[in-house]
Order: structure tokens, then C-alpha cells, then sequence
């Protein structure tokens, strides 16, 4: 039986397996950059490395990491520390592009406009999670579990409110998303943005 625990140290090599295994719209995404690193060093890696208190990991009966859910409670604080801090050591690996026309460039670029203020949504919703789970931990209800472990910790803290971000072409995501009741604060061709407040909880269910 899997099981949720808190992010550790040991599983860093996992955080990039499993988002690199789930982000093509929840698919895997293998190959489809020239290298595979760049997914988990930009949506799980960063996150566990500034907020380990703010991780939760799926282990199997194996003892493999199958699943996580990363956050941070302060998204402009986080995009600050992100280029501040995370980019920097990245940027002679990955240049920022001098033309963004395609799905490695414009991931780079993103990385590159990552700062306060970036986020419309940070001001009003300012905590956001990323969630990756491989299809053998699906079905299971530890999608669910882990958001409401992260939403308990977030009232916990006084956060008022967390957003996030997913490519719409995830329908699952996006149904699993709506099923939490959670409001869709946007919607465009890159991307549907979900949002819910804490400090609200009557008007957020």
C-alpha cells in the first residue's frame, strides 16, 4: 500500500524522474528536450530545495518515490529566491534563447521571467503547488490526499489563498482540479489557471 511522507534529501534524483515522467501533460516527456533535467529543475527541484517543509512524497510498498506534491507559500518570494539564487548556477547550461519558437525555448525563457510580480494571480492567491504522480500511484486517492495535506498546512500558516498553473491539454488535471472545488481564475491557450482561498472557506467550496 503507498503512502505519503515528507519530502527527504535521498529522494532529489526522483523529483526530476518523476516530473520529467509526467510532464507532457501528464505523459512522459523523455526526449522531447535536449535534456531532461530541465523539467524538474524548474517545477520540483527548486521547490524542495527552498520548501522541504512544504513537500510531501508518494512512496510504493517498494520504497520508490511514485509521487510528490511540492509548493511554496509565497510565490513572489519564491520567483525572487528562484532568480536570485537557483537560476544563476543554470544559465551557462541552459542561455537564454535569443528567439523563443518553440517548446525548449520558451520553457528557458519562462525561466528567465521568473520574479515578483510575474504572477498576475501571487498578489491575491499567493501560495502555488506543482503535483506529478506516475500512473501506477493513480487511481488511488493520494492525488487528493496530498493536496489536502498542503491545503491543512497552508490554513495552518494563515496562507489566505494558492493558485496554480497546468497545460490544458492535461484534461485529467483539469477534472481532478475542478472535482476539489477549485475556481478557474483563468484560461488561456497555454495554460488554465485554478485558484482557492482559505480565508473563505464557504466561498471557495
Amino acid at each position: 500500500m503507498a503512502r505519503i511522507r515528507p519530502y527527504r534529501p535521498t529522494d532529489r534524483a526522483a523529483m526530476y524522474e518523476i516530473c520529467l515522467k509526467t510532464a507532457d501533460a501528464g505523459g512522459d516527456a523523455t526526449g522531447i528536450l535536449s535534456d531532461d533535467d530541465l523539467w524538474g529543475a524548474l517545477f520540483a527541484v527548486p521547490y524542495v530545495e527552498r520548501h522541504p517543509d512544504l513537500a510531501w512524497v508518494v512512496e510504493g510498498d517498494d520504497g520508490r518515490a511514485i509521487g510528490y506534491l511540492v509548493a511554496t507559500d509565497d510565490t513572489d518570494a519564491f520567483y525572487a529566491w528562484f532568480r536570485d539564487v537557483w537560476w544563476p548556477p543554470f544559465r551557462e547550461r541552459y542561455p537564454r534563447p535569443e528567439a523563443v519558437d518553440g517548446r525548449e525555448s520558451r520553457l528557458i525563457d519562462y525561466a528567465y521571467t521568473r520574479e515578483p510580480g510575474a504572477e498576475p494571480h501571487a498578489a491575491a492567491y499567493p501560495a502555488h503547488l506543482h503535483i506529478d504522480l506516475l500512473p501506477e500511484t493513480q487511481g488511488q486517492g493520494m492525488g487528493r490526499r496530498l493536496v489536502e495535506t498542503l491545503f491543512d498546512e497552508l490554513r495552518r500558516r494563515g496562507v489566505p489563498a494558492l493558485h496554480l498553473g497546468m497545460d490544458p491539454a492535461n484534461a485529467g488535471a483539469a477534472a481532478f482540479y475542478d472535482r476539489l472545488g477549485m475556481t478557474r481564475l483563468a484560461e488561456t491557450p497555454g495554460g488554465i489557471t485554478y485558484g482557492v482561498r482559505f480565508d473563505d472557506e464557504a466561498g471557495a467550496r
